[in-house]
C-alpha cells in the first residue's frame, strides 16, 4: 500500500508538469480521487486494526494535501484555477480547511479578489493567518477600501492582529490617503506591541508621507529603535513626494554618515528630491556616489539621473545618459520624453516617440500623457490626430489620465468640439478632466461655456480645485464681467485657494481686465510670495490702463526689490507707455536694457518699436525697426499700424509694398492699413485691400468687416459700407457703431436712428461709443430732438453715465442749431467741470453764429485749458473778423506769434491711378504744380 501512495504521488509530480487544457481531465480521471479510493486502500474483506486505519488515513491524507497542493500550485489562469475549484467540490475537497487557504493564495495571486471573498465568506472562524491574506489579498489589488472594512471586521469578529497584518492595512490606508483610518491602525499597532517593529515602523512611516503627514512620519522615524534601508528610503521618500526636497537630501546625507548602506531606492529618490529642489550641484553629487557604489547600470537609478537633469534644464547631459543606456524600459523612454516636452522642445518629444515605436517599446500612459502634451504645445492638431489614433489602438482610451491629457490636447488646439466629445464619453472623469474642458473654453473664447461647465461640475459633485477656479476667472476676465469675477472670488475665498500664488496672479489680472485697477492694486499689496508673474501681472494692468505713472514705479520696485525682469516684464512697461507725454519713461526702460545686457527676443523689439511709435518718435521707431536681426509678421504690423497713427499714412502704404516682398500679410496688417486709406480717403487703395483679403480667402471676420467699414464710410461709400455689414456673420457692438457712425457722418441722421432700433431688436446692448455715434449723426442731420432723445435714453433706459465726449455732441448739436443760449445753460448744468472738448464745441457754435459774448468767454477758458492749440486762436479770430472787429484779429495773430504757435494747414485730397495727391492753399511743390495752375 505505501509503494502505491507513493507511486501516486510521483504521478501527480509528473502531471503538474503539464501545461494543456487536458491536464484537469487527466488529473480527475485517476480512479483514486474516487470516495472510495485513496481514503480506503483497504480492501472490503480487510478487517484492519484501529491502530493500522490510523496510520492509513495519516498516509492518505499527507498525500491528498501534497497532490492537490502540487494541482493548484500548477495553475497557470484563472480560469483553469477556476475549473480545478469546481472539482475539487464536487469531489468533496472544497471544505478542507488547507484548501481553502490555498485557494485564497491564489486566487488573490490572479486579482480575483471576488472569488477568494466568496471562499472566505464560507469559512469558519477565520484565523489571523486567513485574515492577514484577504487584507493583503485585497491591498495588493487595488481594492484599498474593501481591505480597511476586512481588517475592521477582523477586529469586530474578536480576531487580534499579528505584525503581518500592520503593513498590509496600512499599505491601504496609503494608496486612498485615510489619514484618519491610519492613525487608528497606528494606535491598534501600540497597544498591540508591534509599533516598535521595523517592518511596522517603515509602513507607518510609509504611510504617513503619502497621506501628507509628514511630521507624523518623523515622529514615527525617529522613535524607531531600529531603522534599516527600507526605514530611510521611506522617510526620503516621503519628504520628496511632499514637495520638502531640501530636507529629503538632508536625510540622505545623515544616512550616509551613520554609515547606512544605500540601495537603488535611495539613489533614485535622492536624486528625485534633487530633480524637485532644482540642485544640480547636489544632483551632480548623487550621480558620482552612485557610480562609486556600482548603480550606474540599475536601471530605476539612471531613470532618476535623466529626470533630474531634465527638470534641472541640463537635457543635454539627460541625451547623453539616455544615448549609451544599455538596457531601456517605458520609464526610461517616458522620462526622456516627458524631459523634452516640460523643457518646451515639444518637436523633439515626438522625434523621441516616433523612435520608442521603432525599437518595439510599448507605450503606456504615461507615455501618451507627454506626447498629448507635447502636440498642446506646438497646437499641432495633425500630430494630436495621430496619438489620438494610437490611443485607441493600444486600448488606453478609458484611462482618465490620457483621456484628459487629449481633452487639454485638442482645447490647446483649438478644436473645441472635439475636446468636449472626448470629454463627454469618458468612463471616468476626475477634477483634472473638469478642468482641463473648462481651460479648454476659456482659452478658446468660449467664455459663457467655461462657467457653464464649472456649475455643472458642482452639480455633479465634483469638487473644483484651484486650477479649475483660475480657468474661471480667467473666464471672467475675457467676459469684461466684474459681477462673475466677483463670485468666482468668493468661492476662492471659501475654498481656501486665495493664498495660493496663481490663484492670485489670476485673480489681479481679473480684476484689471474689469476695470477695477484698485481692487487688483490691493489684492497684489497683500499677496504673499509674489513672484515674476505676479508683478507682471499687475504690470499688465496699469499699461491696460495707461497708467505709465505705476506702471513705471513698479518696475523701478521690481529692481529696488532685485527681482529680475523678463521678457514679459519690459513688454508691459513699455506698453505703458503709449502717449508722447511718456516717452522719457519709455527711453528709460530702453537705456536699462542696454545697461544690463538684457538679452532680447522678437517680442522685446517688437514692443521697442510700438513704444516709440505710439509715443510720436516714429524716426526712432523706423531705426530700431530697421535694427531687428529677423523679423516677423508681428514686426511689420507694429511699424505699419505706428505710421498709420502717427498720421504717416502714404510712409505706411510704401511699408506695406515693400512688406510684401519678404513676408505675406495677414489679416491684421491690412485691418492696419485700412484706416490710412480712410485718412488719405485712398478710395482705390482700400478696394485693392478688400480685394487682397477676399483673393487670399481672408475671412470676413468681425475685426476684418469693421474695418472695411470703416474705410469705405469715411472715404464716401456708405451704400459699400452697408452691403459688408449686411454680409457679416457675426456682428459685435463696434461693428453696430462703426455703421451707425458713417451715416451720421454723411448727415444720414434717420438712417444712423433706424440702424439703433435694429440693433436693439437684435438683442445687441449699446455702450457709451454707441451714443458719441448717435448724438453726432444727429448733430450733423440738426435732429435737435431726436438727439435730446438720443442723451435721455442713454443715461435713463441704459444706465450709461454721461461722459466728456456726450456732452460735447450735446453742446455741439445745441449750437449747430443755433441754440447757443440753451447749449451754454447746458454746460453750466453739467454735473462735471467742462473740458477742452465741450467749451470747444460751444465756441465752434459761437463762430457758426457770430455769438461774440459767449465767443470770447469760452475763449479765454480754452486758451487757459489749451494754451497751445492753434484752433481756438483761429476760431476766436474768424468770430472777431466776422464781426468786423479787425483790431482783435490782429491782437490774436500776434499773441499766436508771440506763443510760437503755428496754425495747421488745410489741405485737399484727390486720388487719381491709385495715387493720392495733397493739395495746399499756394503750395507750388507738387511735381505738376505748373500744369495745373494753368488750369
Amino acid at each position: 500500500m505505501g509503494v502505491e501512495l507513493a507511486w501516486h504521488l510521483q504521478r501527480s509530480r509528473i502531471f503538474n508538469k503539464f501545461r494543456n487544457r487536458k491536464k484537469i481531465q487527466m488529473l480527475f480521471s485517476v480512479q483514486d480521487f474516487e470516495t472510495k479510493s485513496i481514503h480506503h486502500e483497504i480492501t472490503v474483506n480487510e478487517q484492519p486494526t484501529p491502530a493500522q486505519l490510523q496510520v492509513n488515513n495519516t498516509m492518505g491524507s499527507d498525500i491528498i494535501q501534497k497532490y492537490i497542493y502540487n494541482l493548484l500550485q500548477a495553475c497557470e489562469s484563472l480560469k483553469e484555477l477556476n475549473q480545478i475549484h469546481a472539482h475539487l467540490i464536487i469531489k468533496g475537497f472544497g471544505k478542507i480547511a488547507f484548501v481553502k487557504t490555498k485557494l485564497l493564495t491564489i486566487y488573490a495571486k490572479y486579482g480575483s479578489v471576488a472569488d477568494a471573498r466568496k471562499v472566505f465568506d464560507k469559512m469558519c472562524k477565520p484565523n489571523v493567518f486567513i485574515w492577514n491574506l484577504m487584507i493583503g489579498g485585497h491591498a495588493r489589488n487595488g481594492f484599498h477600501g474593501e481591505a480597511l472594512e476586512l481588517y475592521f471586521q477582523m477586529q469586530a469578529a474578536g480576531i487580534w492582529p499579528n505584525k503581518f497584518t500592520f503593513p498590509a492595512v496600512l499599505k491601504a490606508c496609503a494608496a486612498v490617503s485615510a489619514l484618519q483610518e491610519g492613525k487608528q491602525i497606528h494606535a491598534h499597532s501600540i497597544r498591540a506591541g508591534f509599533a516598535f517593529d521595523v517592518y511596522v515602523g517603515n509602513s507607518l512611516v510609509t504611510m504617513y508621507g503619502k497621506c501628507v503627514s509628514l511630521e507624523d512620519a518623523c515622529h514615527v522615524f525617529e522613535k524607531m529603535p531600529e531603522r534599516d534601508v527600507v526605514s530611510w528610503n521611506a522617510m526620503i521618500v516621503g519628504s520628496a513626494q511632499n514637495g520638502y526636497g531640501d530636507e529629503a537630501l538632508d536625510l540622505f546625507d545623515r544616512m550616509h554618515s551613520e554609515n547606512v548602506i544605500p540601495d537603488s531606492v535611495t539613489v533614485a529618490s535622492a536624486l528625485q528630491a534633487s530633480a524637485q529642489s532644482v540642485d544640480l550641484q547636489k544632483g551632480k553629487w548623487i550621480h558620482n556616489y552612485a557610480l562609486h557604489f556600482g548603480f550606474q547600470s540599475d536601471v530605476s537609478v539612471v531613470n532618476a539621473l535623466l529626470a533630474m537633469y531634465a527638470k534641472c534644464g541640463r537635457l543635454e547631459f539627460t541625451r547623453q545618459l539616455f544615448d549609451i543606456m544599455s538596457q531601456r524600459n517605458v520609464v526610461s523612454w517616458n522620462t526622456i520624453i516627458a524631459g523634452y516636452a516640460q523643457n518646451g522642445d515639444a518637436g523633439e518629444a515626438l522625434t523621441l516617440f516616433n523612435q520608442m515605436q521603432l525599437s518595439d517599446m510599448k507605450a503606456d500612459s504615461v507615455t501618451m500623457v507627454s506626447v498629448s502634451t507635447a502636440c498642446g504645445q506646438l497646437t499641432s492638431l495633425h500630430q494630436g490626430n495621430r496619438i489620438h489614433g494610437y490611443v485607441l489602438k493600444c486600448g488606453l482610451k478609458s484611462d482618465v489620465a490620457v483621456g484628459t491629457s487629449l481633452v487639454d490636447m485638442y482645447g490647446k488646439c483649438g478644436n473645441v468640439d472635439m475636446a468636449y466629445a472626448l470629454f463627454d464619453k469618458m468612463p471616468r472623469r476626475n477634477v483634472v478632466s473638469w478642468s482641463a474642458m473648462i481651460a479648454a473654453y476659456a482659452q478658446n473664447g468660449y467664455a459663457d461655456m467655461a462657467l457653464t461647465l464649472f456649475n455643472q461640475m458642482q452639480l455633479n459633485n465634483m469638487e473644483p480645485n484651484s486650477v479649475t477656479t483660475v480657468s474661471c476667472v480667467l473666464a471672467c476676465a475675457h467676459l469684461a464681467s466684474l459681477q462673475q469675477g466677483k463670485c468666482i472670488h468668493g468661492y476662492i475665498i471659501k475654498s481656501g485657494f486665495e493664498s495660493e500664488v496663481v490663484v492670485g496672479t489670476a485673480l489681479i489680472d481679473m480684476y484689471a481686465k474689469c476695470k477695477s485697477i484698485d481692487t487688483a492694486e490691493q489684492l497684489f499689496k497683500r499677496m504673499v510670495g509674489k513672484n515674476l508673474v505676479s508683478w507682471n501681472a499687475m504690470l499688465a494692468g496699469y499699461a491696460e490702463h495707461s497708467d505709465e505713472d505705476k506702471a513705471f514705479a513698479l518696475f523701478n520696485q521690481m529692481l529696488l526689490e532685485s527681482i529680475k525682469p523678463n521678457s514679459s516684464t519690459i513688454v508691459n512697461a513699455l506698453s505703458a507707455c503709449s502717449h508722447p507725454g511718456a516717452l522719457q519713461k519709455g527711453k528709460w526702460i530702453h537705456d536699462y536694457m542696454i545697461r544690463s545686457n538684457f538679452e532680447t527676443d522678437i517680442f522685446v523689439e517688437n514692443s521697442l518699436v510700438a513704444m516709440y511709435a505710439r509715443c510720436g518718435d516714429i524716426e526712432a521707431a523706423r531705426q530700431l525697426f530697421e535694427t531687428i536681426p529677423s523679423t516677423n509678421v508681428v514686426s511689420w504690423n507694429t511699424m505699419i499700424a505706428g505710421y498709420v497713427q502717427s498720421g504717416h499714412a502714404h510712409e505706411a502704404f510704401a511699408l506695406l509694398n515693400q512688406m510684401q516682398s519678404d513676408e505675406l500679410p495677414d489679416s491684421v496688417t491690412l485691418v492696419s492699413v485700412l484706416p490710412a486709406c480712410a485718412h488719405l480717403a485712398a478710395l482705390q487703395q482700400g478696394k485693392s485691400i478688400h480685394c487682397y483679403l477676399l483673393r487670399n480667402g481672408f475671412e470676413l471676420d468681425i475685426v476684418v468687416g469693421t474695418a472695411l467699414i470703416d474705410m469705405y464710410a469715411k472715404c464716401g461709400k456708405v451704400h459699400i459700407a452697408q452691403q459688408i455689414f449686411d454680409s457679416m456673420s457675426a456682428r459685435n457692438v463696434a461693428s453696430w457703431n462703426t455703421i451707425i457712425a458713417g451715416y451720421g457722418m454723411h448727415g444720414h441722421g434717420k438712417d444712423a436712428l433706424e440702424l439703433f432700433e435694429r440693433m436693439q431688436t437684435v438683442g445687441t446692448q449699446p455702450d457709451h461709443i454707441t451714443f458719441v455715434c448717435l448724438l453726432t449723426a444727429c448733430s450733423h442731420a440738426g435732429m435737435v430732438e431726436e438727439g435730446w432723445d438720443c442723451f435721455n435714453w442713454m443715461t435713463q433706459d441704459y444706465s450709461i453715465p454721461p461722459r466728456a465726449e456726450h456732452y460735447a455732441c450735446m453742446v455741439d448739436l445745441l449750437g449747430r442749431a443755433g441754440h447757443i443760449d440753451e447749449a451754454l445753460d447746458f454746460v453750466e448744468k453739467m454735473p462735471i467741470e467742462p473740458g477742452a472738448s465741450v467749451l470747444g464745441a460751444l465756441l465752434g457754435a459761437c463762430r457758426i453764429h457770430s455769438n461774440i459774448e459767449i465767443g470770447e468767454k469760452v475763449a479765454d477758458l480754452l486758451l487757459q485749458l489749451e494754451p497751445q492749440y492753434a484752433g481756438y486762436y483761429v476760431l476766436l479770430s474768424n468770430i472777431y473778423a466776422t464781426a468786423g472787429r479787425w483790431n482783435d484779429v490782429v491782437k490774436v495773430r500776434k499773441m499766436m506769434k508771440y506763443r510760437g504757435i503755428k496754425k495747421i494747414p488745410g489741405y485737399s485730397l484727390i486720388e487719381v491711378n491709385n495715387r493720392v495727391h495733397t493739395f495746399i492753399v499756394e503750395d507750388r511743390l507738387h511735381p505738376q504744380s505748373e500744369k495745373i495752375m494753368q488750369h
